[in-house]
């Protein structure tokens, strides 16, 4: 997982310059506007956002298509990191797709696309999920579903983010797989998961594995409520020990139909 801190340190400076914890309660429209950019919602066919760069104004648009608040706050967010820190990218107009706002892609994606990308998604993710305030609504409380669900309504930002968020400030022990066309494209753990993992990337998901059952139902909801979180055997995603015996550990999926991929999160109580 990439390392550089640019953009997380940027919304930092940002949120103590203008004199707030959070922006959470703040409409994006007049925040974009407080920064000096112009905000404008339009259709943006093939595209969730756009910078564009004149030679006096920025303009930062946003698809008015997209269904979700939550993701339309995050493609905001995105594009003012790259308002507040690559300057004209080196391009007059610059577009933005789900793939460039995915978190789970493989380092090798994200070196592919450049670090303003990885820059401008790290700065999205500070100043919509603070670091300090993550930290004090998991204080002491053991990870779930609902506890993700309880953050994405406490934030305004979307389950993957928030699974992301916590992932990558070690704040759990986590194993997030990301699953795409029923193929598992890219894993990541935190740094405090001492497990080996199993040959997945490439492959189908493991059988006996909660993504295995998302991608025969065609990416279909299958658990709700209590149930999102299934027991698993260690053994499904990881390799044992000679001596080690078999152990339960926990298996969450958050499918999304509509592009067919998976993120499918593993841990131990």
């Amino acid at each position: 997982m990439i390392k550089n801190k640019r953009g997380s340190n940027k919304a930092k400076e940002l949120l103590e310059e203008i004199g707030f914890d959070e922006i959470t309660e703040i409409p994006m429209d007049i925040f974009v506007a407080g920064l000096g950019a112009t905000l404008i919602e339009e259709s943006l066919p093939n595209s969730d956002g756009k910078i564009i760069h004149g030679n006096t104004k920025t303009l930062i648009k946003v698809n008015s298509d997209i269904q979700f608040e939550e993701r339309r706050r995050f493609t905001i967010a995105h594009e003012v990191g790259h308002y507040l820190l690559h300057s004209k990218l080196e391009l007059e107009v610059h577009n933005e797709t789900s793939n460039s706002l995915n978190w789970f892609n493989s380092a090798e994606q994200q070196a592919k696309k450049g670090v303003q990308e990885w820059e401008a998604n790290d700065f999205a993710a500070e100043l919509l999920m603070p670091e300090v305030l993550i930290r004090k609504e998991t204080f002491r409380k053991k990870f779930s579903p609902d506890l993700v669900k309880e953050l994405s309504i406490r934030f305004k930002t979307s389950i993957t983010s928030i699974i992301y968020r916590l992932l990558s400030l070690d704040i759990y022990p986590l194993f997030v797989v990301f699953i795409s066309a029923g193929i598992v494209r890219y894993w990541s753990k935190s740094n405090n998961f001492w497990v080996r993992v199993q040959n997945i990337t490439k492959l189908s998901p493991p059988q006996n594995s909660v993504a295995e059952e998302y991608v025969e139902a065609g990416y279909e909801y299958i658990y709700t409520g209590k149930d999102k979180a299934q027991t698993i055997d260690k053994s499904t995603w990881f390799k044992l020990k000679d001596d080690e015996d078999d152990s339960d550990f926990f298996e969450y999926c958050i499918p999304t139909k509509q592009y067919q991929t998976i993120i499918s999160v593993i841990w131990e109580e």
